[in-house]
């Protein structure tokens, strides 16, 4: 990114030169330096969403008097479905080449494009993991805690939410899944200069990992008091079904409001790729929550 500068000395590459404007800038170190090494802030945010889950389910089996020892092998299905279903879902849904051009790097956190060299997992989708963590926390439900499956997702569902916003705030860390442009005079115009090599010149767009931030934080308290102060966590199935339907529905109106990622191969009557992946699982959502009734606990 260039701009004209009104100097009459020649800049040296050690001076400092910062840009004057009325715009919010968003161009933040990638993350703490440790030393040996850097804490990037997407991986910090990622430690957070699994932390805080691991402490609030722990919460949640000690008030509904469930063993401990159902919790760890929660934590490991939990994690290795997110991760990879995330991963083959951006692959499968964005980037099918790669199966082809670097096979290594849809499983592995490298990259073999250029020479072998470490990467980290970047290019998650949520619809993958969603649907990943779907099969794997049927298996612990039926092999390991040997409950409804719909029990397990109406506790799932909560931590997930509050997970959420934790990677979307990794997301805005990284100034990726940028907005649109909007109008300069808007209070969210937010200028983001890391993404100008792959967006070109840097314009205001909308800041629009936080806007899914911030849902999915109001859908956390939502459920949250749901599950604490009413009986719905006894009628199994009706806490996931509307975590389905909020959660993609929070997914499917920001997505007006978003660049396309990538090569946009999933497209219906103007909806874009994270639009129409949206639909069937909002859909899912109303039909668990019709047929929760099915399913009720006694207290």
């Amino acid at each position: 990114m260039y701009h004209a500068v009104n100097q009459s000395d020649i800049i040296k590459s050690n001076d400092t030169v910062s840009l004057k404007t009325d715009f919010k800038i968003w161009d933040p170190a990638n993350g703490i330096n440790l030393g040996f090494g850097t804490l990037h802030f997407y991986s910090l945010m990622f430690v957070f969403a699994f932390g805080f889950g691991y402490i609030l389910m722990k919460k949640i089996f000690k008030i509904d008097n469930v063993d401990e020892k159902f919790l760890d092998p929660l934590f490991t299905w939990t994690l290795v479905g997110t991760i990879l279903g995330a991963r083959l879902g951006h692959v499968i849904f964005y980037q099918p080449e790669l199966f082809k051009e670097d096979f290594l790097s849809v499983f592995l956190p490298i990259s073999t494009k250029g020479g072998l060299h470490f990467t980290g997992f970047s290019g998650l989708a949520s619809h993958g993991a969603t649907i990943a963590l779907i099969f794997t926390t049927l298996y612990y439900s039926f092999k390991v805690i040997k409950k409804n499956p719909f029990w397990v997702y109406d506790r799932l569902g909560i931590v997930v939410a509050l997970g959420g916003a934790f990677v979307r705030m990794g997301n805005f860390f990284n100034s990726e899944i940028i907005g649109k442009p909007v109008d300069p005079k808007s209070p969210y115009a937010l200028l983001f200069p890391q993404q100008s090599s792959e967006y070109g010149v840097t314009i205001p767009r909308y800041p629009t990992q936080l806007f899914e931030a911030v849902g999915y934080v109001l859908l956390f308290v939502l459920l949250w008091f749901l599950y604490r102060k009413t009986d719905k966590k006894y009628q199994q199935g009706w806490l996931f079904g509307l975590f389905f339907i909020i959660l993609w529905a929070i997914r499917f109106l920001v997505e007006f409001l978003k660049e396309p990622q990538g090569d946009e191969f999933i497209q219906f009557a103007g909806l874009n790729t994270g639009q129409v992946l949206s639909i069937p699982f909002m859909i899912a959502g109303l039909v668990i929550m019709l047929y929760s009734k099915n399913w009720k606990l006694e207290k």
